[in-house]
């Protein structure tokens, strides 16, 4: 009983701890690179080590509280985000927020699924998972709920893109390889060192 409640308590500190990170992250330089367009962000990284680390549930968390930064963001002067709120405020949120949680969720659950065949891969996979599922998620809800927006489709006609599809690949494009990579390379190298740390391997 001793050990389980020592257990609870240690993944509740370094929950906290995770969650701590990204909002420090989320409000310094360190979270966004700022564009004309969507920002390219680096909150993936710490979403995916909490992913590995702590499993879904905890992936999950760290998806919700990137999406909570993410949507108070809208409200401090982020140009996409500012405007997709003075849209539909709720779309905004579902839009901020959703995402991230099943990105989260998503990537634990892949790095548990492959780690039981292949151990080391498993950090490659989920880190290379999370920006991923994060691109694809985000953007899946813009098209689902801004895409017949006067201001989505301004993006769509100086993009001359014709269909969803062609509007997230061209509007995406460089920053979510960048995404991608950074993650890939960060979250892989620094989920690997804590999970031999703390005897998680």
């Amino acid at each position: 009983m001793k050990n389980k409640s020592t257990n609870n308590t240690r993944y509740m500190v370094e929950l906290a701890l995770m969650a701590a990170i990204i909002f420090l992250m989320a409000f310094t330089p360190l979270g966004y690179f700022r564009t004309p367009g969507i920002s390219i962000t680096f909150l993936t990284v710490p979403v995916a080590v909490g992913a590995i680390i702590l499993g879904p549930k905890g992936g999950a968390v760290c998806g919700l509280t990137f999406g909570i930064t993410s949507l108070i963001q809208c409200f401090m002067g982020g140009s996409f985000g500012s405007m997709l709120l003075s849209i539909n405020p709720i779309g905004t949120a579902i839009t901020c927020i959703v995402p991230r949680v099943l990105e989260g969720l998503l990537c634990g659950m892949v790095f548990q699924g492959i780690h039981k065949v292949a151990k080391n891969s498993a950090y490659f996979a989920a880190s290379l998972a999370c920006p991923l599922l994060n691109t694809v998620f985000f953007m899946g809800a813009v098209v689902l709920i801004f895409y017949h927006t006067e201001y989505i489709q301004g993006f769509v006609q100086t993009l001359g893109v014709t269909n969803p599809l062609m509007f997230v690949v061209a509007f995406v494009g460089l920053q979510g390889l960048i995404e991608a990579g950074v993650c890939f390379l960060i979250a892989s190298a620094v989920s690997r060192t804590l999970a031999v740390a703390l005897k998680t391997a």
